[in-house]
């Protein structure tokens, strides 16, 4: 069968335009590596999620060599020693199904970086060739379509909007929201109303949320968490021109004459190889994995990698530069007696420091979100085992349990802000370290640029005076180097010109013209917010390019 488009990846950067060509009448395919779980099948299983991790594919399936530097040299180590994983909710609507769901949009100055603040030293920089006022329409999309509940809090570097509000409320907060409130006034800081992409109210098949204080790392049983998969591929299933086919993993495009024409997968089920025809392709399985099955898809004109001519497949990697930090509040010593109080958000974050002076100057900062301690009771109960370097048993330990998970609350607060783009953060293969399948594993180079460190710290700071100042007490944070792996962008960055980018404007590939990369492959740099409100706009985007022009290719 010939399909009109075959998509690979089925997330927050595959289900937009999916959703605009599909509601143009296109016929298309979504090929997923992982099963298709639904609302009924997502449990609060601690083990299967946070230790296991059921939905990422096994270390004896695949893996990643990861380089760090130490001592000066690069080292590589493989992900199958050290068990953490760089996969993402290898499952229908990918890492979507388990974000927390924070929802900040870019500023307008985020799009301009280069021109704006200059070159810094070992960072290659560069402004997107499109601006915030493209993006606007979409991120108003995004809001409506996936769902984004909230209340829009003025400070001053907030975004200009094309509407006053979000489409739907505000979900229910914590009381220790008043408190952080309250001490950011004191500080003379905003406190900032987190907008969450999780339903307030219920929306079409999708209940809101019934705040079961299991979130980030957790699918959603309620459908309320605007995953690709709840928000816009479910509702399409049925239709006649749409097919979602899972357990394929994509081991190469074939190219012919300058254009793809089939992907080569096989069924993890049943280890059998097949393909897939289409006209025109978009690849969207998340940075990583989306560079690692171009390099993979090599042939007569592309010796290198699909549309690596010009050696840029891989290149500027990007993760999220910052940190974590927390406080302790003990119900007993704190005047707020509905402190242990389940389920409800937290919902505020510290933006004052998106942009700030430094030497008498503006220079680039970012965002801090606060949260509480995810709700894994025997994580949080096997780190009561010691009490300073003294092994705990018996009702010394039982004490200790039960006072931390009935007693005490742990307020985290996690630092955001740009991961620059350097030489030494990339995407590459190696014929020496194969999958399961035969098929070269991504190795990850990791070098992050000082700079990212030193703001991250300063913000970090911030966040801690705001915790002090509400009476916690073991105030702590820590900016690392070592990223994130759930926040991934960058590898195949659009631009104008084809001898420094991938894909142009469109995020159509320079080298192939019926190749397209949706994911966050197409960002060369990531702003100091989580990607996925950006992945998802900027699908929506492509997906009315490739509308508006489809007589070029169907």
């Amino acid at each position: 069968m010939m399909y009109d488009v075959c998509i690979v990846g089925t997330g927050a950067g595959a289900s937009g335009v999916a959703h605009k060509l599909v509601e143009a009448g296109m016929n298309v395919v979504m090929l997923e590596r992982g099963g298709f779980y639904k609302e009924e099948d997502f449990s609060k299983d601690e083990l299967a999620y946070c230790k296991r991790e059921i939905v990422t594919p096994s270390f004896k399936d695949s893996y990643h060599t990861i380089e760090t530097q130490e001592s000066g040299k690069w080292v590589k180590s493989s992900t199958r020693d050290t068990e953490r994983t760089y996969f993402n909710g290898n499952i229908v609507g990918g890492s979507s199904n388990f974000m927390s769901g924070y929802f900040h949009r870019m500023k307008p100055k985020d799009f301009k970086l280069a021109s704006t603040y200059g070159a810094i030293d070992g960072a290659n920089v560069v402004d997107w060739v499109s601006d915030y006022k493209e993006f606007e329409p979409y991120f108003e999309e995004v809001e409506r379509l996936v769902g984004v509940s909230g209340e829009v809090t003025h400070f001053e570097h907030h975004e200009p909007r094309s509407t006053k509000n979000f489409p739907y409320p505000a979900l229910d907060e914590h009381p220790i929201s008043a408190k952080i409130d309250d001490a950011c006034k004191k500080l003379g800081f905003t406190p900032y109303k987190t907008p969450r992409a999780i339903l307030s109210k219920a929306k079409g098949k999708r209940d809101n949320c019934y705040y079961s204080n299991y979130c980030g790392s957790y699918g959603c049983s309620s459908g309320a968490k605007g995953s690709a998969r709840a928000s816009l591929l479910q509702p399409m299933l049925g239709k006649k021109n749409f097919s979602i086919i899972t357990h394929a993993f994509v081991k190469k495009l074939v190219e012919k004459e300058g254009k793809v024409v089939e992907a080569l997968y096989v069924d993890t089920k049943t280890k059998e190889d097949k393909r897939i025809k289409a006209k025109l392709f978009i690849v969207a399985g998340q940075a990583v994995e989306s560079s690692r099955l171009l390099l993979n898809s090599k042939s007569k004109s592309f010796p290198n990698g699909l549309s690596n001519n010009a050696g840029q497949v891989g290149k500027n990697l990007l993760f999220s530069a910052g940190g974590v930090g927390s406080g302790q509040f003990d119900e007993d010593s704190m005047a707020l007696n509905k402190l242990m109080v389940e389920g409800l958000f937290v919902n505020r974050s510290l933006c004052d420091w998106y942009f700030y002076e430094e030497d008498g100057k503006e220079v680039k900062g970012g965002i801090v979100d606060f949260l509480f301690q995810h709700a894994n009771p025997m994580t949080q109960a096997t780190k009561q085992r010691f009490d300073n370097g003294k092994l705990l048993w018996g009702k010394e330990l039982q004490d200790k349990i039960y006072h931390k998970l009935n007693k005490t609350k742990q307020l985290n607060f996690e630092v955001f802000n740009d991961w620059l783009p350097t030489d030494n953060c990339f995407v590459s293969v190696d014929d020496k370290y194969k999958d399961a399948y035969g098929v070269p594993v991504a190795n990850i180079r990791i070098g992050a640029h000082k700079r990212d460190l030193e703001v991250g710290e300063y913000l970090a700071k911030k966040a801690e005076d705001v915790l002090k100042k509400m009476g916690a007490t073991e105030v702590k944070s820590s900016i690392s180097p070592a990223p994130p792996p759930n926040l991934q962008a960058g590898g195949c960055r659009f631009g104008d010109d084809p001898k420094t980018s991938v894909l142009n404007k469109h995020c159509q590939a320079h080298e192939v013209s019926n190749l397209f990369v949706t994911d966050g492959s197409f960002m060369p740099t990531g702003g100091s917010v989580t990607y996925t409100w950006t992945i998802y706009a900027n699908s929506f985007r492509v997906g009315d390019y490739i509308v508006k022009n489809k007589n070029i290719w169907i």
